[in-house]
């Protein structure tokens, strides 16, 4: 069996997208592990469960650094201590500096169907668009908000009554499922990335180009 895929996994908060990684890493036929955790502050179930999970954390605060250049260093050089083949944001609350982004290819999650409804209230945006199908994005990320090049997408019900919570807690999970999904592919298949088109298998490796 081929070496299993290094994955670090940035968080901010609960860190389920982490705990559906770190589950399915414990079968050594997914391809990839979690070898560690980082997160943007401190006292988060995401650090828990990592810790749980006999991972290594580490955490870097943007009020300790005098400018958001120096925390992008920083969240870098923690990262590349741990030799990723890939990073995945997972709820990471923070937008990637370039030398996370110039130096690996991260994978970041969004709950609609991009380029529709990017930010950080796509579910509710979704609502208020009164659309009757909505889903999640999983992609590479790039220096904008939600606007990276689409791996895999899947869509959900909009159902009649639904408020933002209800639909919310539907896509996370298939997004959950189709994060899993996604990575365990890259790792296992590999993928390249033409323009805006990314396309996993017939490749061995990855490319973030």
């Amino acid at each position: 069996m081929s070496k299993a895929g290094r994955l670090v996994v940035l968080v901010s908060g609960s860190g389920t997208n982490l705990q559906a990684l770190l589950d399915a890493s414990a079968d050594p036929s997914y391809g990839a592990r979690v070898v560690a955790v980082g997160a943007d502050r401190d006292g988060i179930e995401g650090l828990a469960r990592a810790s749980r999970a006999g991972v290594p954390t580490f955490v870097r605060h943007l009020r300790d650094f005098p400018s958001r250049a120096d925390w992008d260093a920083a969240i870098a050089a923690d990262i590349a201590a741990h030799k990723p083949d890939l990073v995945i944001s997972a709820g990471f609350m923070k937008i990637l500096g370039a030398p996370t982004l110039d130096a690996f290819p991260v994978v970041n999650t969004h709950p609609a169907l991009l380029p529709s409804f990017p930010g950080a209230h796509g579910v509710r945006d979704a609502l208020a668009h009164g659309v009757k199908v909505t889903g999640c994005t999983v992609m590479l990320a790039d220096a904008g908000v939600d606007t990276g090049p689409i791996i895999d997408q899947e869509a959900v019900r909009v159902l009649p009554g639904d408020d933002e919570a209800e639909l919310h807690e539907r896509i996370k999970t298939v997004e959950r499922r189709l994060l899993v999904d996604t990575v365990g592919r890259m790792v296992r298949e590999g993928w390249t990335v033409s323009g805006r088109v990314v396309r996993i298998g017939n490749h061995i490796g990855g490319e973030n180009s």
